[in-house]
């Protein structure tokens, strides 16, 4: 479990294809507090820890990850939101995130309001009925409050703070983002569905 409160900024630093994908990812995070098997949310992805190094860590990835998420687009140098998993005791800023996205959303339009950002997103049709105003999303790990809903999009607006210490200061229009729905959204509308 996660919390959709981004600790780091990493950066990958290698791609290498064998049966699934590996990544080398650089942190900040102290690795020597890592272990092999330590899941880590990696633009909300949550991938477990198969190789560490003394700046680095290593996972893998699945051809079914690939096909739900952005990490098709990893390639060296890309900066990448990282989150620990979260521990039995510490602050639950955001919303409790699971690390298994639900599907890619597209930023369709940005605007700057004040020193914010509005950013649009275009959710796949089979996720939208999930996204509500003022809910809670997780999009490339961050937990994010929804503003407004109009069919398939709906717009986020980012503070400066959130800008600079996420991947988020870096968005452009036509961006392919992972997009997790918030677990008590799809409960309730699996309940009304069985209602």
């Amino acid at each position: 479990m996660f919390t959709g409160i981004v600790s780091d900024v990493g950066e990958i630093l290698g791609v290498e294809q064998r049966g699934d994908t590996r990544a080398r990812i650089r942190t900040a995070h102290d690795t020597g507090g890592i272990e092999i098997g330590a899941s880590i949310a990696c633009d909300g992805v949550c991938l477990t820890v198969v190789a560490l190094g003394e700046d680095w860590f290593e996972v893998d990835y699945s051809a079914e990850t690939l096909a739900k998420t952005n990490l098709g687009g990893w390639a060296p140098g890309r900066p990448v939101n990282l989150e620990r998993a979260l521990r039995v005791g510490d602050e639950l800023g955001g919303h409790i995130v699971s690390g298994h996205v639900d599907g890619v959303a597209e930023v369709v339009a940005l605007s700057d309001e004040g020193d914010s950002t509005r950013i649009t997103f275009r959710a796949p049709e089979a996720l939208a009925k999930f996204i509500a105003p003022k809910g809670s999303v997780a999009l490339n790990g961050t937990s994010l409050t929804v503003n407004e809903v109009a069919g398939r999009d709906f717009g986020v607006n980012l503070i400066p703070h959130t800008k600079e210490v996420t991947t988020w200061g870096r968005v452009a229009v036509g961006d392919a983002v992972n997009l997790e729905v918030d677990t008590l959204a799809r409960y309730v509308a699996r309940l009304a569905e069985a209602g």
